[in-house]
């Protein structure tokens, strides 16, 4: 006569990366209390069904600790000083940077991935901008100046364009126009299309260090110098020109976020 046939159980159970089953917390306090009434290391291990190696590893931490994933290899691996620069440069747009990762680095990814990577800059330039102390122009003071960049589809075609943006410090009143380029001529064109949109000229013009706009800003000194045909224009419309400090870009905010 056969022998009946016995069926086994089959139980699937976390592993580490050494094949050992992992033990649940309650286990782990077992192996802990077990040990300190004087049981050895393999006599446990049969107690508790696992192996010594399992026993002594959670001896060795004095607890239970849960299981390591295995490391996955990151999209954007090697690029943290891009997407950083990249970050700063377009205000926290991070849609603007996954377009800027495919047409310079052909990488095509989600839009969450790159919030995902760039998470530690979003939370440093939302403190930068809680430890900026508001301050306000009154009427007809200020006008803020800034430019840019922005990938379009004209017909199947990318087309990267630039955007002049100007806003009104005290009622943040906005000019936008577009340009190919960022060149002197688009600066002074963008400024006079505003101030004919504005129906007015303000006392003064707050903007970046732009190379078409600034020779020289030395930081220390704050000694800024500059472009002689720029000074040209501003006696010839009647404003005062200001430029940002390097690397301070916040201090003109109300145009930063309209560039954004």
């Amino acid at each position: 006569m056969n022998e009946p046939v016995r069926r086994v159980p089959i139980v699937i159970v976390e592993t580490t990366t050494r094949g050992d089953r992992m033990q649940p917390p309650e286990a782990v306090a077992a192996m802990l209390r077990l040990h300190q009434l004087g049981w050895g290391i393999k006599r446990i291990a049969r107690e508790l069904d696992c192996s010594p190696h399992t026993v002594r590893h959670h001896l060795r931490h004095g607890g239970w600790r849960p299981g390591r994933a295995p490391a996955r290899r990151r999209v954007l691996g090697g690029l943290d000083e891009w997407l950083a620069a990249s970050f700063r440069q377009h205000r926290g747009n991070a849609e603007v940077v996954r377009q800027e990762l495919r047409r310079v680095h052909g990488l095509h990814v989600s839009l969450r991935t790159v919030e995902r990577a760039v998470r530690p800059w979003r939370q440093l330039l939302a403190a930068e901008a809680r430890a900026t102390v508001r301050f306000e122009t009154p009427p007809g003071r200020q006008l803020q100046i800034d430019f840019g960049t922005m990938t379009v589809r004209i017909g199947d075609e990318p087309i990267r364009v630039r955007l002049f943006v100007a806003t009104l410090g005290y009622s943040r009143r906005a000019f936008v126009a577009v340009f190919d380029h960022e060149r002197q001529a688009a600066w002074f064109e963008g400024l006079e299309r505003t101030f004919r949109y504005l129906g007015g000229v303000p006392e003064e013009v707050l903007l970046d260090n732009a190379r078409a706009l600034v020779d020289e800003h030395d930081r220390t000194a704050r000694v800024v110098v500059f472009n002689a045909r720029f000074l040209a224009f501003a006696r010839y419309w009647g404003f005062q020109p200001r430029a940002c400090a390097p690397c301070r870009a916040r201090t003109k905010g109300k145009d930063e976020r309209g560039v954004g």
